[in-house]
């Protein structure tokens, strides 16, 4: 009890001092400059800065330690194989860049599965039981368990990207715990994944060299031209290793409708059931390598070969300085497998590998890199960046928070004369690119604000960025642009205000992004109104974009019994389109290979069991 300096008796300190904000309490409550000092429960729509500044230094996640250490799972589903690769990842700020981002300075692999044949419940649907066991079997070699991880990458290309295998696969990931990114990557990122797996960007930026990559899986054959680390153009053609499969017997259980095709074109009438000898086989596998060189080199193409290209054509090469193969029937075109696995894989590597040695290309093929198809690496977490607080947000409660955006950045220079022209065709050929060129999922736009922030130039390049998103805008889907400039606040007025657009706007500046990162977007915080961002990345082995090469470190072989760790990559696919970046991934083969290649110095690969 309180009594005298003037407040009524009866009142206590504690009636008199209030607890919290008042029911109902909003962003709102705040306009007028309200206590910003209370508490309130996790269901509000916005946190406070002084919430985070009760916990040890190291543990705060905007102040977090310059070092990170966490461990990482990558699953790769393809329309063949399926791998689970478990990471210890070592992420650094680098202080020169002047940001609060975090690279991923080193990988130990702790431990990778064998490359298991994809379960299926029928032709087209896998199963998800099956996988599940996949997945389980893997915790359990490595020693390890979904509350170990503190993130994760799932790779979805061939048949895992129908709707209804997608939903079964998440279902079954999601029931074994953890936060995970799943990217869906079709023909043209899947082409990108592999250039980046392959060693192909690092090599085409540390050389200075022009070169086409060439990932062959399972189904398709994904390609990719790389200058300076960029990928520029893929495409993706329909040859590969496992279109066609023969059990013990001779017999032909599986027969894609491609693989018919190119029996066709062998003279064979095939169909399931049928027996095929070892000489027809090779036959076929001969008219295939065939019909994979002609894809490159005849132009203009036969209806026949156009057929086959599931992307645009690459009319063009350009000068070329080289070529490289990549995924499991690459194996086969070094010589680094022997083992015949009953599809055509084998025999359509030894078939490339002859022609090659015939010097059917025009181009110099380029010594081995990463070969084995695409393994997620995982993703790397906690890189946790602020934005400025200039941010732009039209609606905080329908806006944020927000989790597992995909973010992609349109190659976009903003020269000193913007035209809204062509910030929307940089916008509308990145989606392309990347597959997210519908109105299905929300994404995030990053661009890199070059020049002064001068009203026409903001005015232009916000026209450019209606244009090119009008089909998401059209479906009522909110707009989320990331800068690393200090012209949020500006350029979402323009957007909301002069250019009224109907649609939830976000605009948030001072953060760094590229393209193959998630975000998480978390509530604002008051009073700094910032937003926190976390960034979720998708691992590579050696990525040119940050200008390190991982020191890759062979770690703990939790109870392999059955191969070699080994470092996945990524792997293919394929755009008829202009890209900037390479990356790591999946590829349908059904060809466990597994091997493990060292990028760094002194380190050789050997190949594990497939499973």
């Amino acid at each position: 009890m309180v009594e005298g300096d003037g407040k009524d008796a009866g009142i206590t300190e504690e009636e008199e001092t209030p607890k919290g904000p008042p029911a109902g309490h909003t962003l709102d409550d705040h306009t007028m400059g309200d206590v910003f000092f209370h508490e309130h429960g996790p269901d509000a729509d916005h946190d406070h800065d002084d919430d985070f500044l009760d916990v040890p230094l190291d543990e705060n996640p905007l102040w977090i330690a310059d070092n990170v250490r966490l461990t990482s799972v990558g699953i790769d589903v393809g329309s063949s194989g399926s791998q689970v690769i478990f990471s210890r990842l070592h992420l650094r700020r680098l202080a020169e860049d002047m940001t609060s981002r975090y690279y991923v300075v080193n990988r130990e692999t702790l431990f990778q599965s064998p490359v298991a044949l994809t379960p299926y419940e029928s032709e087209t649907r896998i199963s998800g039981e099956g996988l599940g066991k996949i997945l389980d079997d893997a915790y359990e070699a490595a020693g390890l368990s979904p509350d170990d991880i503190d993130a994760g990458a799932v790779i979805l290309t061939g048949e895992a990207l129908r709707r209804e295998n997608s939903e079964a696969i998440a279902a079954t990931i999601s029931d074994r715990g953890g936060d995970f990114v799943c990217a869906t990557a079709g023909h043209h990122m899947e082409s990108m994944l592999a250039a980046f797996g392959s060693g192909a960007a690092k090599t085409s930026k540390e050389e200075d060299k022009r070169i086409l990559n060439v990932d062959i899986g399972g189904g398709t054959a994904k390609l990719a031209i790389l200058e300076e680390g960029q990928v520029k153009v893929t495409a993706a053609v329909h040859v590969g290793g496992r279109l066609q499969v023969v059990n013990e017997k001779g017999e032909i259980e599986r027969l894609d409708p491609a693989g018919k095709t190119h029996a066709a074109r062998a003279g064979f009438d095939w169909s399931i059931g049928d027996k095929a000898t070892s000489e027809e086989l090779d036959e076929v596998a001969d008219v295939m390598a065939k019909t994979l060189i002609d894809t490159l080199l005849v132009r203009p193409l036969p209806e026949d070969l156009q057929n086959l290209y599931l992307t645009d054509v690459i009319e063009e090469w350009g000068h070329i300085d080289g070529v490289m193969f990549s995924g499991g029937v690459a194996e086969y075109v070094y010589g680094r497998e022997e083992r015949d696995f009953g599809d055509m894989g084998r025999r359509l590597g030894h078939a490339i590998a002859r022609r090659l040695d015939e010097g059917a290309l025009p181009w110099p093929v380029m010594p081995a890199g990463e070969c084995i198809r695409a393994t997620a690496l995982g993703a790397s977490e906690y890189s946790v960046q602020l934005s400025g607080n200039t941010t732009y947000i039209s609606d905080y409660g329908d806006l944020l928070p927000r989790r597992n955006l995909q973010v992609i950045q349109p190659p976009y220079a903003c020269p000193e004369e913007i035209i809204a022209e062509d910030v929307a065709e940089a916008v509308r050929t990145h989606r392309r690119t990347f597959e997210v060129d519908n109105d299905e999922r929300e994404i995030a736009l990053s661009f890199h604000w070059q020049g002064m922030p001068a009203y026409e130039r903001m005015h232009a390049f916000a026209q450019g960025l209606v244009m090119g998103l009008d089909d998401m805008i059209a479906a009522g889907k909110p707009l989320f642009i990331v800068l690393d400039g200090d012209i949020a606040q500006s350029l979402g007025h323009i957007l909301k205000d002069e250019l009224e657009v109907p649609v939830g706007v976000l605009v948030i500046d001072g953060v760094v992004l590229w393209d193959f990162d998630y975000i998480d977007l978390g509530k604002i915080r008051l009073p700094s109104r910032t937003v926190p961002v976390t960034i979720k990345s998708l691992v590579f082995s050696d990525d040119p974009r940050s200008g390190q090469r991982l020191d890759h470190e062979h770690g703990h072989s939790h109870s392999h019994d059955h191969g070699h760790h080994h470092h996945g990559h990524s792997h293919g696919h394929s755009h008829g389109h202009s890209h900037g970046h390479s990356h790591d991934h999946g590829h349908d083969h059904g060809h466990s290979h597994s091997h493990s290649h060292e990028h760094s110095a002194g380190h050789s690969h050997e190949p594990s069991d497939k499973g």
